[in-house]
């Protein structure tokens, strides 16, 4: 099984439908939505392509998660922290 994190633009409201759509694809087990970070992990064995494309068609801009995505997450929320000293 492969966990797959993905960024997705989206708000508290999508949170739902992204749910929805990502159950329907072949493979996926169990998605896990952080709406306030635009966070989706996914535990399955399904392609990362056709789970972008699932996401495409219903309006949500999506892509892998990198640690550049990490860093702007924690400094987005206030919890930065670097070799264990807290920033913001």
């Amino acid at each position: 099984m492969e966990a797959i994190e993905l960024k997705v633009d989206m708000v508290a409201l999508h949170e739902k439908r992204v749910r929805k759509c990502l159950s329907k694809v072949k493979g996926i087990e169990k998605v896990e939505v952080e709406a306030s970070i635009q966070k989706v992990v996914i535990t399955g064995y399904a392609n990362r392509n056709k789970i972008l494309k699932a996401l495409k068609r219903m309006g949500l801009r999506a892509e892998l998660w990198s640690a550049h995505n990490e860093i702007l997450s924690n400094y987005a929320t206030g919890s930065f922290m670097f070799n264990n000293y807290s920033f913001f």
